[in-house]
């Protein structure tokens, strides 16, 4: 009876030290989400997604080009990050094997953790230097170069999910290897590459110090790849750092719709993956 009230005390305090350390995490969460809608709830208005920035001192305007400018990266840095990320997936899960195979992992898990201020310093290296300028498609490269190994990992482990009996049914029919990896393998298991894009382009979407390398900002429109460009992190930071009150107010406002789309980001990428699950 002695041991039985023992190890009910032990679950029941583990259970507890649990709840506290879920506490712990969820807490600073919430008091820095709690506070972002606190300062920029009220400067959130439909004239921050129609106009640009107002001049320094002046009130009112908004973030419209920075949101125009971070949706046409995040275009720009998939179109050139998904491909190369899920191609080369598949090439180390349905053809890999070999040594190199494994060099291209460990050079995806090292480059998934170097800093983003270094992958914007090599874009600048490789491309505003050489182009003589700061443009929008250097930033979409620096970008590009963050989006790879979390595109590529998490789809070789998807794809290595996918039972070989679909493989080698496909196979006995006379189904070409390519073929059947692009429209049997790949196909099955689409909703978790597309959580994994999705995460990846969460992952981007706050980046700042990279397009501070690359992309530099802009306080206008601007629509060319060889040009600076605008970004809403690249916006918060600017305002952020200014004396005026007007710009700090946008800053909180531009970081309140830069969280939520985040967020929303992730509770897509969720769903996708709990989809995946239960198929």
């Amino acid at each position: 009876m002695k041991g039985l009230i023992l190890r009910h005390l032990k679950n029941h305090g583990m259970t507890l030290l649990m709840c506290l350390a879920t506490l712990t995490v969820l807490l600073p969460l919430g008091l820095v989400f709690a506070y972002i809608v606190k300062m920029g709830f009220s400067s959130v208005n439909a004239d921050f997604f129609t106009k640009i920035p107002p001049p320094p001192g002046e009130a009112g305007g908004g973030m419209a080009n920075g949101m125009v400018g971070s949706a046409l990266l995040i275009f720009c840095a998939s179109a050139l990050g998904i491909p190369v990320g899920v191609f080369g997936a598949v090439y180390l899960s349905e053809y890999g094997g070999s040594r190199i195979s494994t060099v291209i992992r460990f050079a995806a898990d090292v480059l998934s953790g170097v800093p983003s201020i270094i992958t914007g310093l090599v874009a600048y290296t490789l491309l505003v230097v050489p182009m003589k300028g700061f443009s929008a498609l250097a930033g979409a490269f620096a970008l590009s170069l963050i989006m790879i190994p979390i595109v590529l990992r998490t789809t070789e482990e998807q794809l290595k999910l996918v039972p070989n009996s679909l493989r080698e049914a496909s196979l006995a029919l006379g189904v070409p290897l390519w073929r059947t990896t692009l429209k049997v393998t790949l196909r099955s298991a689409l909703m978790g590459v597309t959580t994994g894009v999705l995460l990846a382009i969460a992952r981007i979407a706050g980046e700042t110090a990279p397009l501070l390398f690359t992309a530099l900002g802009n306080q206008f429109w601007s629509h060319k790849l060889t040009e600076p460009i605008a970004a809403m992190p690249l916006q918060i930071f600017n305002f952020a750092i200014s004396p005026y009150d007007d710009w700090h107010r946008l800053a909180w406002a531009g970081a309140l719709v830069l969280v939520v789309m985040m967020f929303t980001l992730s509770l897509a990428a969720r769903s996708f993956g709990a989809r995946k699950k239960h198929s």
